[in-house]
């Protein structure tokens, strides 16, 4: 990927630090399956918050990328049953 330009900060909130684990372990195993020529991703788990960084070289990469992260979020919260504080 060329130098990036444009980076996101998504950060998701549980009420408890379990609850953020199976986020975090679930979106995880997605990192280098995902990430492509134009965008990259990093998850971090900080007690009941996991953020994901987004990084793309281009807006349009960068949009796609926060739609995918933030879509596998959304399925790790359902399948796990952990609710958003």
């Amino acid at each position: 990927m060329t130098a990036a330009t444009h980076d996101a900060l998504l950060e998701f909130t549980y009420d408890d630090a379990d609850s953020a684990r199976i986020v975090e372990r679930s979106v995880t195993q997605e990192v280098g399956e995902i990430s492509g020529d134009r965008t990259r991703a990093a998850v971090t788990r900080d007690g009941t918050t996991v953020t994901v960084t987004v990084t793309a070289s281009d807006l349009v990469a960068l949009r796609a990328g926060v739609n995918t992260w933030t879509t596998l979020v959304d399925v790790a919260e359902r399948t796990a049953g952990a609710v958003p504080a």
